[in-house]
C-alpha cells in the first residue's frame, strides 16, 4: 500500500497531465476522448500501479513479459478495483510471444516483417486452437528519424511491406507508432507529422482507417498532441512526483 502522500500528488499530477493535454489536443481541433493516456509502469511496482488507479488511470504499458505478468497477477489479488488494460510497448521477443498474446490490448512495437508474421502465426493457432476468442490488435513500429539506434520499418521499408502486413491472418493493424529523437522539439514535431502523415498515405492507399498514432511520451507528449497523436505513452510524468512537468 503506497502512503497517502504519494497517491495524493500523482492523483494532483494527473489533473495537471489531463488539462495539458486536453489544451494541446485543442490545437488539432479535438476534445478530451480523442487521445489515451497509456501510463507506463514498467518501472514501478504494483503499489504504484494501485494508486495510479486510484488516482483515475485506467490504461498501463509495459516493456517485459515478465513484468506484465507480475502486474497482472498482483492486481488480480486485489478486489474491488475498476477494470484496466495493459499495452505492450516494449520490443517483443519471439520466444516471449506466447506471453503476450491476449494478455495486452495492443502490441505498439511490431516493427518488421519477421516480428508480425511471428506474432500473426502464432495468434491464428490459438484462436483455431479455441485459446484466443480474437485477432491480437497490434501497431506498426516506424523509425521516422533515421536514428540508427531505433527499431521500426523505415518509411520506405513499410510502405514495401504494407500491403503483405495487412494480409495477415491473426493480427488487426489499429495503427502505427514512432518514438522521437529526445531534446529537440521541433526535431520531434517533424517525427510525428511525419508519422501522421505516412499513416493517411497508407489509409488512403491500402483502404485501412489505422485510427491509432502512438507518439508522445513524457517530455513531448504535448507536441505529439498537436500532430494527431492519439495515444500518448506518460511514465516519468505520471509516477515520480518530482519530475519537472515543462
Amino acid at each position: 500500500m503506497m502512503d497517502e502522500n504519494y497517491s495524493a500528488r500523482i492523483r494532483e499530477r494527473r489533473e495537471e497531465i489531463i488539462e495539458r493535454m486536453d489544451s494541446a489536443l485543442a490545437v488539432s481541433g479535438r476534445s478530451h476522448n480523442d487521445a489515451t493516456l497509456v501510463a507506463v509502469s514498467k518501472t514501478v511496482g504494483v503499489g504504484e500501479v494501485l494508486a495510479a488507479i486510484d488516482a483515475g488511470y485506467r490504461a498501463f504499458g509495459e516493456n517485459r513479459p515478465q513484468e506484465l505478468n507480475r502486474k497482472l497477477e498482483g492486481l488480480s489479488l486485489v478486489q474491488g478495483i475498476p477494470e484496466v488494460r495493459f499495452d505492450m510497448i516494449g520490443n517483443l521477443q519471439t520466444n516471449k510471444i506466447n506471453a503476450v498474446l491476449g494478455r495486452v490490448a495492443l502490441v505498439h512495437s511490431i516493427g518488421s516483417l519477421h516480428l508480425a508474421r511471428a506474432v500473426a502465426s502464432r495468434a491464428q493457432r490459438r484462436i483455431e486452437s479455441g485459446e484466443l476468442d480474437d485477432v491480437q490488435p497490434v501497431l506498426i513500429e516506424v523509425n521516422v528519424s533515421g536514428e540508427e539506434t531505433k527499431g521500426g520499418f523505415s518509411p520506405e521499408g513499410l510502405r514495401r511491406s504494407f500491403d503483405e502486413l495487412q494480409a495477415l491472418c491473426g493480427i488487426r493493424i489499429e495503427g502505427l507508432m514512432t518514438m522521437a529523437p529526445r531534446g529537440d522539439k521541433d526535431t520531434a514535431r517533424a517525427c510525428f507529422s511525419g508519422l501522421r502523415e505516412l499513416r493517411d498515405e497508407l489509409s488512403r492507399e491500402g483502404g485501412l482507417p489505422l485510427r491509432e498514432l502512438s507518439c508522445g511520451m513524457s517530455e513531448d507528449f504535448e507536441v505529439a498532441l498537436e500532430e494527431g497523436s492519439t495515444i500518448v505513452r506518460l511514465g516519468r510524468v505520471v509516477f515520480d512526483p518530482s519530475f519537472a512537468v515543462r
